[in-house]
């Protein structure tokens, strides 16, 4: 009896692996088809859920154009925020670099310290500010321009770091 039941569990455990199998293949397919072209490879349930949101116009497609010339296509929810377009925008570079050079790290917080979201000449600087506020509507187009921290964003220049410590080693 025993090696029955054995046998048994091998098939159920075999048609198991061919049921993935199928699924993995007729999701492949799928996602290979030119109309599923802006769902990305590996999907979540939210990048879905957003992709059909945009098909009953509660979302919105924005496109980011790089310093280089290049740009991008990201899906939002109507009622996204500057700091939800940062996320989408380093998801998508992110996808992007792993698909064409394999596993690369971009140092982000370098990114948004030395860049910023420009829409029609406006920096996107306050994470917590609705896009819609600054304007930026289904194929709205915003673009990434260099940015300089001020003193008044609460953090010191390193010039001035270098001077404070000086002080301190002249005393000494």
């Amino acid at each position: 009896m025993e090696s029955s039941s054995k046998g048994e569990e091998e098939v159920g455990y075999n048609s198991s692996n061919v049921k993935k199998a199928k699924l993995q293949s007729t999701l492949a397919a799928l996602l290979d088809d030119p109309i599923l072209a802006d769902v990305p490879k590996k999907p979540t349930l939210s990048d879905v859920d957003t992709l059909i949101n945009l098909e009953f116009g509660s979302a919105m497609r924005i496109s980011v154009l790089k310093l280089d010339g290049t740009s991008f296509d990201v899906v939002m929810m109507n009622s996204a925020t500057v700091k939800d377009l940062k996320v989408a925008v380093k998801n998508k570079v992110t996808e992007m670099e792993q698909s064409q050079m394999g596993h690369r790290h971009i140092s982000w917080k370098h990114v948004w310290t030395n860049f910023a979201l420009s829409y029609q000449k406006e920096k996107l600087l306050d994470d917590n500010s609705a896009l819609q506020d600054f304007g930026i509507r289904n194929n709205s187009q915003v673009q990434f321009v260099p940015y300089v921290m001020t003193k008044s964003s609460g953090r010191h220049s390193k010039r001035r770091k270098h001077r404070f410590f000086h002080g301190l080693n002249s005393r000494a």
